[in-house]
């Protein structure tokens, strides 16, 4: 139990996560042509992206044409990663049974090889969403993003990491796929992780030489001008993705869990730790595309196989959900949860931080039972 539960029974919570498989039965089964047809329109729409961009830059010596080329290319590569890598990879599009669009198949646009990701972000975070020693993700092992992290003098300086880890978040997210971190505990040798290793260095030496040398080389006497709108164009994709998954995982409001709560965890107290521990993004059906949907990180963390098009259909019947059941639902503008992250982060470069967090946390709770009855309903679901 938390501050946030303490007012739910066992069986308000099993009925909370009947509503939610509810929601998941209903829209997987109407899934069909049109969803079929968003996401090869959006896979067409980033190739178009990426060969306008790799065309323009051919000329980059042209002041244009290099703002142009770098533009499109950053923008293909966000697409790719974001609505189509990141949701291919998570099976969304799997019922399709097209082989190519399927995530056994897809190789994505990414330092990362789709296997070694799968197993850190599919399995690791979302079975064990932010618990302590159990998921990874909470500060990617170079981030004290919770006081429950044991400090040392290394985050004293988090603030410039956490810049640095931004523009080069695609290696640094392959690095912290290898799980080198066994090593340190001797769970596994360096001829353990060899095979990983090679794995990686091949998929990293494709990704550097399609991206700094060889489109760089077709521009023949604009490869400088060509070379740094690649470079560019893979760090403005860096920064974009590691702004909307921070917004997604570390605001303050956001809720860490010990091992403990994993003991004898149901499906529907999963779902509620699922809820408890992500937030979402406030914006356009634009803002929802280029962040993979990932704007709805609550909707995304119940149904992470569920085609990313369709949460922002569900995500009324969520936020309606957690206000019935009294229930947080963390949500709000880009730069507001962003700009938090990056205070929560400042803030526990230092040691503590205990009680601030508590505090911003509770401030962020609804009044539970009580709150949700004055609002005319109740923990109770409407006929299901």
């Amino acid at each position: 139990m938390t501050p946030s539960t303490e007012h739910l029974s066992t069986d308000d919570i099993e009925r909370l996560g009947a509503e939610l498989e509810a929601i998941r039965d209903r829209v997987m089964s109407s899934l069909g042509d049109d969803d079929a047809r968003y996401i090869r329109r959006v896979i067409r729409s980033q190739r178009g992206f990426e060969a306008a961009g790799r065309i323009l830059l051919l000329g980059a010596l042209f002041p244009p044409a290099f703002l142009a080329g770098t533009a499109s290319l950053a923008l293909a590569k966000i697409l790719e990663n974001m609505e189509i890598g990141h949701n291919v990879l998570h099976g969304q599009w799997d019922w399709m049974r097209d082989p190519e669009i399927n995530s056994t198949t897809w190789e994505w646009d990414h330092v990362s090889t789709a296997k070694s990701w799968q197993q850190t972000h599919n399995y690791l975070h979302h079975t064990y969403t932010n618990v302590h020693g159990k998921d990874r993700d909470i500060g990617y092992n170079v981030l004290r993003v919770d006081p429950e992290q044991e400090w040392h003098p290394i985050y004293l300086f988090q603030t410039f990491t956490n810049a640095g880890l931004a523009m080069i978040f695609e290696w640094g997210i392959a690095a912290f796929d290898l799980e080198l971190d066994e090593i340190q505990r001797g769970e596994k040798t360096w001829k353990d992780k060899l095979p990983e290793l090679k794995k990686m260095g091949r998929k990293a030496g494709k990704q550097a030489l399609k991206d700094f040398v060889v489109f760089p080389a077709l521009s023949g006497p604009s490869f400088v001008p060509a070379l740094v709108g690649s470079v560019l164009a893979n760090i403005i994709r860096n920064v974009w993705s590691h702004a909307v998954i921070f917004c997604g995982h570390f605001p303050v409001e956001v809720e860490t869990f010990d091992e403990e709560r994993l003991e004898n965890e149901s499906q529907a107290e999963w779902y509620v730790r699922q809820m408890l521990g992500s937030a979402n993004i406030d914006g356009s059906v634009l803002l929802h595309v280029m962040t993979g949907n990932l704007s709805h990180q609550i909707e995304h963390h119940l149904f992470p196989d569920m085609p990313s098009r369709r949460y922002r259909t569900i995500a009324p019947e969520i936020r309606d959900i957690c206000r019935r059941y009294g229930l947080p639902y963390h949500s709000g503008p880009m730069w507001k949860q962003y700009g938090g992250v990056l205070a929560k982060i400042a803030r526990l470069s230092f040691p503590g931080g205990h009680q601030r967090t508590m505090k911003q946390r509770l401030k962020a709770l609804p009044f539970g039972r009580r709150r949700a009855e004055s609002l005319g309903a109740t923990a109770t679901p409407a006929a299901a």
